[in-house]
């Protein structure tokens, strides 16, 4: 069968290649540059745990030396701290290996739940990691140097043709275009690219420093100096370097490389006294823009990352949702090569990420007017200014509507509801909880290691199980039941077992997609429900789908 076309060789394209290249795939990247990425400090990128462990489970090396977790977020206000809060204590090691739970232990300066600590890397460093796990894979062809210039769809697969010293026709089985907020691919589909332009614009350094906050996120507002504007930020990277970012207004407002520099030293004097001594490493002004593409999908062509969106206001992260995409979209596009797929399975992906997206962009839209209107009656109510610093953490650490894991509660993919479905801790169609299971070769793991693999998990909760011999417990109680329900599902899916599960009692079995986000929650071995749930999974079969299932519903065991 013909390989998957990816279209841009960013991040996200890497990522995707790689995610496909995980569960058998092959791929063949047109990457229109050179293959290798100019060092600019002050281009940056945060990741979250869930994209960070993404990430580092595909391959890439580069996140534990080049990339740094922030001890502590820091609010200050004119002259004022309002708000300290203290970041999960995850490892380095750990999050790069996808260990650290989703929800982090302590609490800040108020109670709060302490929460994970986002990883901050330069996006070269990033690139040049995913490309080292590329020049890996045997399943993946990059080809440098190679523009698209068309595309032709029929009902066997897609054809692509790029100029350049080496051009050429491709075929694939289908193409993705994650060719940035200009995709050529978006273009040639005709789909539409609305939205809000320059929504926010910033001046960017990175320089090396000693500031008076080691390690911590720093976000000043209204700072008490003339040339400070409106908001400054300041977060860490390994080795004393420091990306500042100010606020500019949307339009306007030339600002010369002299310019910036007396910005530059009025802030470091306004936070440490003096202006101390620093090294300069780069400087750039950028504009963000909040744009969402009309479709994602077009037959056998998709749209990821930039070319499917743009965000980025108030702390969001683009690079989180589009390597969010690239994990939605690879077990689905894996499924479809396998074993084929129902315009069900494919047209969920537009389904989930572009409602997420648009739920994201909402947020950081009805965000703006509160924090960058001014003035008004807000500046004198009772706790207003906490709420702006409540809002401009969410987006910057990614909790709540602006930054957290999306779920996908209304995803076409999701079972009907049956009366033996429980509930978890964790809410139908949000990603499951990081807990340690045990493989069937005997090996404790964290669940995030078992993803992205093109199959199913199915995790029974069993107290007790990490103290017997696995030769005993796997022909003990239900698993013998739950192994052959397991077998007898429509797709490939592993049996995992684990000692607790947020809001589980023993004897619940959770079904988990090979992206991580529950699928539905049982109050036991329930064969026929487990293996409706899967089917609805994979959208039914695109070729046959059997009017009752194979599974006698009086081989349930509670």
């Amino acid at each position: 069968m013909d390989p998957v076309i990816v279209v841009g060789a960013g991040p996200v394209g890497l990522a995707l290649s790689l995610a496909l290249a995980a569960q058998g795939v092959p791929s063949v990247v047109l990457d229109e540059g050179s293959g290798t990425d100019d060092p600019r400090p002050a281009r940056t990128v945060v990741l979250r745990p869930d994209t960070a462990a993404l990430v580092s489970r595909l391959g890439c090396t580069t996140l534990r030396d080049e990339g740094t977790h922030w001890t502590g977020w820091r609010s200050l206000r004119r002259k004022q701290l309002t708000r300290r809060l203290p970041l999960a204590d995850a490892a380095v090691a750990d999050v790069a290996e996808g260990r650290v739970n989703d929800v982090g232990d302590g609490a800040g300066d108020d109670g709060e739940v302490r929460c994970p600590s986002p990883l901050h890397i330069p996006q070269h460093a990033l690139s040049r990691g995913l490309r080292e796990a590329v020049a890996e894979q045997e399943l993946i062809q990059v080809i440098t140097g190679s523009r698209l210039d068309s595309l032709e769809q029929d009902a066997h697969g897609i054809t692509a043709h790029t100029r350049g010293p080496g051009a050429t026709w491709w075929r694939g089985s289908h193409l993705v275009g994650c060719d940035g907020a200009r995709s050529t691919v978006r273009k040639l589909l005709d789909i539409r690219f609305p939205g809000r332009t320059a929504v926010e614009r910033h001046a960017v350094a990175a320089l090396r420093a000693e500031l008076p906050w080691p390690g911590e996120a720093v976000l000043h507002r209204q700072p008490s100096w003339r040339s400070g504007g409106e908001e400054i930020s300041a977060r860490p990277l390994p080795g004393g370097v420091w990306r500042l970012d100010w606020l500019l207004p949307s339009r306007g407002e030339l600002v010369t490389p002299d310019a910036l520099v007396v910005r530059l030293r009025d802030t470091l004097a306004g936070w440490c006294g003096e202006t101390p001594p620093y090294e300069l490493l780069d400087t750039g002004v950028y504009t963000l823009h909040h744009r969402l593409a009309r479709r994602w999908r077009v037959g056998r062509a998709f749209l990821a990352g930039d070319a499917a969106h743009l965000l980025g206001a108030v702390g969001t992260q683009g690079l989180d949702e589009g390597l969010r995409d690239a994990d939605n979209l690879a077990w689905k596009l894996a499924h479809a090569w396998h074993h084929g797929a129902s315009d069900t399975l494919l047209d969920s992906y537009q389904t989930e990420r572009r409602t997420a997206v648009a739920a994201r962009l909402r947020a950081a839209d009805q965000s703006l007017p509160i924090l960058r209107g001014g003035g008004g009656l807000r500046t004198y109510l009772p706790g207003a200014s906490r709420g702006y610093d409540t809002l401009l953490a969410d987006g910057h650490l990614g909790n709540g509507p602006l930054g957290a894991p999306p779920s996908y509660p209304h995803s076409p993919l999701a079972p009907p509801h049956a009366e033996t479905h429980t509930a978890v801790a964790t809410l139908t169609g949000a990603p499951l909880a990081d807990v340690l299971v045990t493989a069937p070769d005997g090996e404790s793991v964290r669940l995030r290691d078992r993803l992205g693999q093109d199959r199913l998990l199915v995790v029974l909760v069993a107290p007790g199980t990490g103290v017997w011999d696995r030769r005993h417990w796997l022909t003990a109680g239900v698993m013998p039941r739950l192994a052959a329900a397991v077998t007898a599902l429509p797709v490939r899916a592993e049996l995992l077992v684990t000692e607790a599960y947020p809001g589980a009692s023993a004897h619940n079995v959770l079904l988990a997609r090979p992206d991580g986000h529950l699928v539905a929650a049982f109050d036991g071995v329930r064969p026929a429900d487990l293996y409706a749930a899967a089917d609805a999974v994979r959208g039914g079969d695109p070729s046959d789908t059997p009017a009752t299932t194979p599974v006698d519903r009086t081989a349930d065991l509670n």
